[in-house]
């Protein structure tokens, strides 16, 4: 956990930000590198789960700190399954 904050503190030098949860949709664009299978995961789950812009950027912000966690510079598809159980469930 401390290595996942050392990277995220070196990804943001020169920022405002201190953690990957102050990331506004344009730094997730910037820092969430995604490998192409995570990307038609990602695809596949806006789809299929109706998730708004909003839940999109939460989603890769969790992501993105999952894979600091397994010291990943990219976000694979394994990161991106993580972070899409943890979303709350909607009740319709």
């Amino acid at each position: 956990m401390v290595a996942a904050r050392s990277r995220q503190r070196e990804r943001f030098q020169g920022t405002s930000l201190t953690s990957n949860a102050e990331m506004t949709p344009a730094e997730v664009r910037q820092f969430c590198w995604t490998e192409e299978s995570a990307q038609s995961l990602l695809k596949a789950a806006m789809k299929q789960l109706y998730l708004s812009a909003r839940a999109f950027h939460r989603i890769l912000k969790l992501t993105r700190t999952i894979a600091d966690l397994e010291d990943n510079d990219i976000i694979k598809a394994h990161h991106l399954a993580e972070a899409t159980q943890y979303r709350p469930r909607t009740q319709l």
